[in-house]
């Protein structure tokens, strides 16, 4: 009993703080300390300067020949493409209307990393955690990029300027561009000047306290009955199927510990708000995209903490 406890609480103090601060940003919303103007300006604040700051941070001063796990990397971009394969099967059987596909496959694949992901990951391994989920981060995002637009584009038949889009949008991602920036330095072995470490840490340190307050000021639950099928389908295959088969798959090619926390961590965070920008932007049901980021926002602390347990448990993570 003992030992179930303080598996128990170990999973608590990786999710514990992430529904503490979601918690407030909805609190704070309520009570009118903060308002829609700055959220969307703190999330643009996180997504444009303090994110790409944390991670150029990060991977600039980690040697990544040295601390890199590319097998990692590696098993995280194929995972990812055979579920993408596999929910673009199931949603051709089970949703409709077809233009709705698109926008259920993104919900279900695409994890927010770069937020809750990397919050679950630094709370569960410290910086230890931070340098195993960067790279991991920077290469999957630039893949879930690439299969959003094709998903979509596929469901909603918009083809014109696909791949000039799609490639234009990579190059101006400041998430990416942080990554290569911080990877080109690391392999440089340039040593950056104090001053220029030292504020970009004060910007990094922004990054994860003020990403969950904002995401917590979005969340709407009271739109979760419109289209409930098609949001229950995205949820339970982002917050059971999804990591299920990245942890099953990393257990059999022999992934313990930290390699399996962050396979475990990144899979079950929920969907990436991006995604609903993006379907938003190409046309698609915004609705049924806000829908599905608000359950699994908030399933995702749940389905995490007993995903934690059991791999504490079985005493791979």
């Amino acid at each position: 009993m003992t030992d179930f406890l303080q598996i128990l609480a170990f999973s608590l103090s990786v999710t514990g703080p992430i529904f503490v601060i979601l918690g407030f940003g909805v609190l704070l919303l309520r009570t009118g300390m903060l308002t829609d103007a700055f959220v969307d300006a703190g999330s643009r604040l996180v997504f444009n300067i303090a994110l790409p700051a944390l991670l150029f941070i990060s991977i600039s001063q980690t040697r990544i020949e040295e601390t890199a796990n590319f097998a990692l990397v590696g098993y995280g971009m194929a995972a990812t493409f055979a579920a993408f394969l596999l929910l673009e099967w199931l949603v051709a059987r089970f949703i409709e209307p077809a233009r709705d596909r698109g926008v259920v496959v993104q919900g279900a694949f695409r994890s927010n990393m770069g937020i809750i992901g990397l919050a679950y990951c630094v709370n569960a391994y410290g910086e230890a955690g931070l340098v195993a989920a960067s790279l991991y981060l920077g290469l999957v995002t630039i893949l879930f990029n690439v299969l959003s637009v094709i998903t979509l584009q596929r469901s909603l038949h918009r083809g014109g300027g696909g791949i000039a889009r799609m490639a234009r949008g990579i190059a101006t991602n400041p998430l990416i561009i942080g990554i290569l920036a911080g990877l080109a330095v690391s392999a440089s072995g340039l040593q950056l000047p104090q001053i220029a470490l030292k504020s970009g840490q004060y910007f990094a340190d922004l990054t994860l306290p003020l990403a969950l307050l904002c995401t917590g000021a979005s969340l709407n639950f009271r739109s979760l009955r419109d289209e409930l099928s098609s949001t229950l389908f995205a949820a339970i295959a982002k917050l059971v199927a999804i990591p299920l088969l990245f942890v099953a798959g990393g257990v059999a090619i022999g992934f313990r510990g930290i390699e399996l926390g962050v396979l475990l961590l990144m899979s079950s965070a929920p969907t990436a708000a991006a995604s609903y920008v993006m379907v938003r932007a190409m046309g698609g049901n915004a609705p049924l995209a806000a829908n599905i980021i608000a359950l699994t926002t908030l399933g995702s602390l749940l389905t995490t903490s007993a995903g934690i347990t059991v791999l504490r448990a079985l005493e791979l993570m």
